[in-house]
């Protein structure tokens, strides 16, 4: 959801290319033009070029779009190469729509301006870069709809000397999760909210921000309104900085992360722990490591029942280090209840 949302994919990650991105607002704004404030033929030159990149997305056509792409990406192609051969079979046959255009001008900036905001339109959208060389780009939000997966495509152009746009920028994200759209997890999560779900209600807000925002370096009224309903209800018993204890049977695992994932269609907890000594060595036998990880989400169940409302089940990813030595993922009604009510606590890893 996640949201690597750790969705971890997920995250279904954006390839960042020649722009790195920075979150929260700031001063120093650069001039924005929306779609309807271009000339026709601005609209036309770079709808046609957006549509023309896309196309070469749904072929699979890599080294064509290398070479629409500026010299300064083009150079370490590698991770748009990646995402295309990903995105390729999830829009072959989709239709294209484009969303939104626009067009912003920073040819005034001055040189090691590490900020730049952009504010285009009314209702106010805002788009925020770091680093952003002086020049010309346009940022086009396109939709592939029409398939199982709908996709929402995200293109930074640059304008060249000749008055050519090139890509500089791509990312993507999926218009639903788990059959369903942002606008459905967010009035889900404040139908959560008002039975006092929290948990529930705070892996749906996150959902639903992955969703309605198409790329991280856009923000709008409504996006922080989300954000804003999001902040108020945060779990404190989440893990962040540091693990969260989970106290099974007086054994003790540190739960490092805990976030949504759609990988086998319906929308499932993900649980990772890092696990130690004894638990890894556990992990080895099958029946022993099964045994473990079903615990961890029993015990979960127990802490939070509400989690069987909002998910169709559980993933458990048992760490060591970098690598899962053991995965599982049980439906609800497949998950054996624990007899003991255990404690769970954020705390500091013991030293």
């Amino acid at each position: 959801m996640p949201l690597n949302l750790s969705k971890g994919q997920r995250m279904q990650s954006l390839v960042l290319v020649l722009i790195s991105l920075l979150m929260p607002l700031a001063a120093g704004a650069a001039s924005c033009k929306t779609q309807s404030q271009m000339t026709p033929e601005q609209r036309e030159a770079v709808s046609s070029t957006a549509r023309n990149i896309v196309g070469e997305i749904q072929s699979g056509d890599t080294q064509t779009l290398r070479a629409k792409t500026v010299p300064a990406v083009a150079a370490d192609f590698s991770g748009i190469a990646g995402s295309v051969d990903d995105l390729k079979p999830l829009v072959q046959r989709a239709a294209i729509t484009i969303e939104s255009l626009y067009m912003l001008d920073a040819l005034a900036e001055p040189g090691g301006t590490t900020r730049t905001d952009f504010y285009c339109g009314t209702p106010l959208v805002v788009l925020h870069f770091s680093d952003l060389p002086a020049g010309t780009y346009a940022v086009v939000i396109l939709h592939a709809t029409g398939v199982s997966q709908p996709q929402q495509i995200s293109l930074i152009l640059s304008e060249t000397t000749e008055r050519h746009w090139m890509l500089a920028g791509f990312f993507r994200r999926p218009m639903v999760e788990a059959g369903h759209d942002g606008l459905w997890y967010w009035t889900s999560a404040r139908s959560f909210v008002q039975k006092n779900m929290n948990w529930n209600a705070w892996f749906y807000y996150r959902t639903a921000a992955y969703l309605l925002a198409p790329a991280d370096f856009l923000s709008s009224p409504n996006l922080q309104k989300l954000e804003q309903e999001e902040a108020r209800i945060r779990p404190d018993s989440l893990p962040g900085t540091n693990p969260v204890l989970l106290d099974v049977h007086g054994s003790v695992f540190q739960v490092t992360a805990i976030d949504t994932t759609a990988t086998l269609g319906s929308l499932d907890l993900e649980v990772h722990y890092a696990a130690d000594n004894v638990q890894a060595g556990q992990l080895h036998d099958p029946v022993s490591a099964r045994k473990q990880v079903t615990e961890v989400m029993a015990t979960l169940l127990v802490l939070h029942p509400e989690l069987q409302q909002a998910f169709h089940g559980i993933w458990v990813y048992a760490d060591v280090g970098p690598t899962s030595l053991f995965s599982l993922e049980l439906p609800m009604d497949q998950i054996f209840p624990v007899i003991q009510v255990p404690a769970m606590r954020p705390n500091s890893v013991p030293q």
